[in-house]
């Protein structure tokens, strides 16, 4: 169950106008973090991300599950079941000893599934999947809502980041 903290980021993000995906990365977020500090691990970077999801669908989030073809029909089944429960179409069905038996496992899994390495591989398999024209056109949506100032600082963060980079190959700086 996610804390409250969570729920009040995502609300807050919903407040702002932002994405149900930005609204269900706090979720990620927050997963990733008990991961991080232990309280139970993960079996994949994937698995991480979804129960995340998962959590974020369960608390209203308004994250449509995903379409017919495009993942496992059981991963797909659980998504759905997720959003309406979330959506207060359906009340969930308590199962204590499922639940019990959940954590058991995922207390037994690894918590290295959660490290920057991990994340950075999953994004970079994920981007990889995507053709040249959705990853141009998902930073042009980014560069549009950024707004000057952010703009402004992102393009200096990126010049920073250039100079440190050549620095450290050795090339000239």
């Amino acid at each position: 169950m996610p804390d409250r903290k969570t729920i009040e980021k995502a609300r807050e993000d919903e407040r702002e106008g932002k994405s149900p995906g930005t609204q269900a990365g706090e979720f990620v977020s927050a997963e990733i973090d008990k991961i991080r500090h232990g309280e139970h691990g993960a079996r994949s970077t994937k698995q991480a991300i979804a129960i995340g999801l998962s959590e974020a669908r369960r608390a209203g989030v308004d994250l449509p599950p995903p379409r017919k073809g495009t993942v496992k029909e059981s991963t797909r089944k659980s998504a759905e079941y997720a959003y309406e429960v979330g959506q207060g179409e359906r009340t969930p069905k308590r199962r204590p000893k499922v639940s019990k038996a959940v954590t058991e496992v995922l207390e037994h899994e690894p918590t290295s599934t959660a490290s920057h390495e991990a994340l950075s591989r999953q994004a970079k398999q994920a981007a990889a999947r995507r053709t040249p024209a959705e990853r141009s056109a998902a930073a042009k949506k980014a560069a549009e809502t950024k707004g000057a100032a952010g703009r402004k600082a992102a393009a200096q963060k990126a010049a920073r980041t250039r100079a440190h980079r050549a620095g450290r190959d050795g090339s000239a700086r």
